[in-house]
């Protein structure tokens, strides 16, 4: 075993205090790691490791000037910025032909142009450290399929991955950028997504490893990515969907061979 230890590390989740979020920031309080958790409103109970609590700012993302107090008040209580998680983000269902302009770019400000400010603020920090940093953007399967409902998401989501690439150029060799695009999560809202139980139990069984993420996984794949085992891995995208979909021809051509019978 080589243990994944962050003491004496400082890491920003953003959106940290639920869902993804929480699964991501709980692995890294576990490592050892300095949390610092970001939201509009902090959650009635932070994350927690050991007696070690995650620290939390008030920072609306969508906020460049939050933002920057965000990561100078982390910088001003740790001393050092290690890792920026830019996690919050998401969408609610809406058509492409009737949303209206201002609701795409509201989805494409806080999924794309908010995780590059946080980006762009953590660097500047990072390059002042002898050891960098490493920014670890949260991406969807969206960016690699369609998303009907969330056109704006995906394409936002699609961005990340241009953006992981570009700036893991710009920005080496001391601050290393990857994405973890995540498939479905089973998080607290899940039920937003997939509806009841059954709908849940239904979705499911289309991963081939039959079930849907935990929050627990994704934070397991950003704290790989964010250790030094990890190294030399910048400008690369991980797809943590659990073996993706099974191709809906697979589906077709099975019910039609059945109706033929």
């Amino acid at each position: 075993m080589i243990p994944i230890d962050f003491t004496g590390k400082v890491v920003i989740v953003t959106g940290g205090g639920r869902g993804v979020g929480l699964g991501i920031t709980q692995r890294f309080l576990d490592a050892g790691a300095d949390v610092v958790i970001c939201g509009r409103n902090e959650p009635e109970t932070l994350p927690s490791s050991d007696g070690r609590s995650a620290v939390f700012i008030a920072c609306d993302v969508r906020v460049t000037d939050q933002i920057d107090a965000l990561v100078e008040a982390t910088i001003e209580r740790f001393g050092r910025l290690d890792v920026m998680i830019p996690n919050a983000g998401g969408a609610p269902y809406a058509d492409a032909d009737t949303a209206s302009p201002r609701f795409h770019e509201k989805i494409i400000h806080l999924n794309l142009t908010a995780p590059l400010h946080c980006a762009q603020r953590a660097n500047a920090a990072m390059q002042q450290q002898d050891d960098g940093g490493v920014v670890l953007f949260i991406g969807s399967v969206s960016a690699y399929r369609p998303s009907p409902g969330t056109a704006a998401y995906g394409g936002a989501k699609a961005g990340l991955l241009s953006l992981t690439e570009s700036l893991a150029v710009e920005w080496a060799p001391r601050v290393r950028v990857v994405t973890v695009a995540a498939g479905m999560v089973k998080t607290e809202q899940a039920h937003l997504h997939y509806g009841s139980d059954a709908g849940i139990a239904a979705a499911e069984s289309t991963v081939p490893l039959g079930r849907l993420a935990e929050p627990a996984d994704v934070g397991n794949a950003c704290l790989f990515f964010a250790s030094p085992l990890a190294s030399y891995a910048s400008g690369v995208e991980i797809l943590l969907h659990g073996g993706g979909e099974a191709p809906a021809f697979l589906d077709a051509v099975k019910n039609a061979e059945a109706s033929s019978d």
